[in-house]
């Protein structure tokens, strides 16, 4: 007997987050550089793929495998900041729309626990 998917979530980076890797992660470095290295961040991470990458507005839409229970979700990395300054702020925010277990929160922290040690 196959069980219905049902509608998830989602899980995005806060300051109200207890955890340092689930809060947006601010960085003395100018944007362009945080961003470059988030896009070679992707192509590292197992299961992950680039599915959209808007250079203008400095943001990568990437879905994430699921597993048995879990369905894909897609997850959005915004880096913001001023121009031409070094200091950036990274966001990431996880989705998933089908499936039985929710990995969202294992998802940000997937991303945000290696990037910090990347970038800081």
């Amino acid at each position: 007997m196959r069980l219905p998917a049902r509608t998830m979530g989602s899980f995005e980076t806060n300051d109200a987050h207890a955890h340092p890797s689930l809060r947006p992660l601010r960085v003395p470095a100018r944007k362009e550089g945080v961003y470059a290295e988030a896009r070679n961040m992707v192509a590292d991470l197992a299961g992950w793929q680039l599915v959209a990458a808007d250079d203008r507005q400095l943001v990568l839409t990437c879905e994430r495998k699921g597993g048995l229970l879990a369905g894909p979700a897609c997850i959005t990395v915004t880096i913001e900041g001023p121009d031409g300054i070094p200091s950036s702020t990274v966001h990431v925010r996880s989705v998933t729309e089908k499936g039985w277990i929710s990995r969202d929160r294992t998802n940000v922290l997937e991303f945000m626990k290696p990037f910090h040690r990347r970038v800081c």
